[in-house]
């Protein structure tokens, strides 16, 4: 998780389908949208790979409302870093990953193995957020109390998602 950005302008973050969806399935997009110091961005790619209709109309409307902003990469060399990641990885991941490295954003994903190693060498651990990281944010920013937070960590592991830890409180105190 990078570092508070202690009262500078918000950081923006790519934010891919593996996160993204982590929110729309707790139906909890406000909490992306309230966290003052990160502007989460849809990359267009992702934004398709949303393909639950109950969860591609949330993600319309949270963009419709400001909420969250899609972006199409337009930048030559963000697309030419594109087609070289498609090569490794998929095309949400690959869109995160070179806007993050072209434009020095945060990436918001939740892949590991291959993915992590690639994006440790392209924009450094300290520029990618994962869910749970997201979730100290918005603890740390006031958005969501710790135990507003593990509740949403325990329906979140209802669904599958696993995080390695007891309590958000555990992490804090770290």
């Amino acid at each position: 998780m990078p570092s508070k950005t202690l009262g500078g302008p918000p950081r923006t973050a790519a934010i891919d389908a593996s996160v993204l969806i982590n929110f729309l399935r707790l139906e909890r997009i406000d909490v992306l949208a309230a966290i003052a110091e990160v502007d989460f961005v849809v990359p267009e790619q992702v934004a398709a790979e949303i393909t639950d209709p109950r969860q591609a109309r949330t993600l319309a409307q949270a963009v419709r409302d400001g909420r969250l902003r899609c972006e199409r990469s337009t930048d030559p060399g963000e697309l030419i870093a594109y087609a070289d990641l498609r090569r490794f990885m998929g095309r949400g991941e690959a869109a995160c990953l070179s806007m993050a490295e072209r434009r020095g954003w945060l990436a918001a994903v939740d892949e590991r193995g291959g993915f992590r190693r690639m994006a440790r060498q392209r924009i450094g651990e300290d520029r990618i957020l994962n869910t749970p990281g997201i979730f100290v944010l918005a603890i740390r920013g006031g958005v969501l109390s710790v135990n507003e937070a593990d509740v949403l960590k325990a329906r979140l592991e209802n669904l599958r998602y696993r995080m390695k830890f007891r309590s958000f409180r555990d992490v804090l105190d770290r």
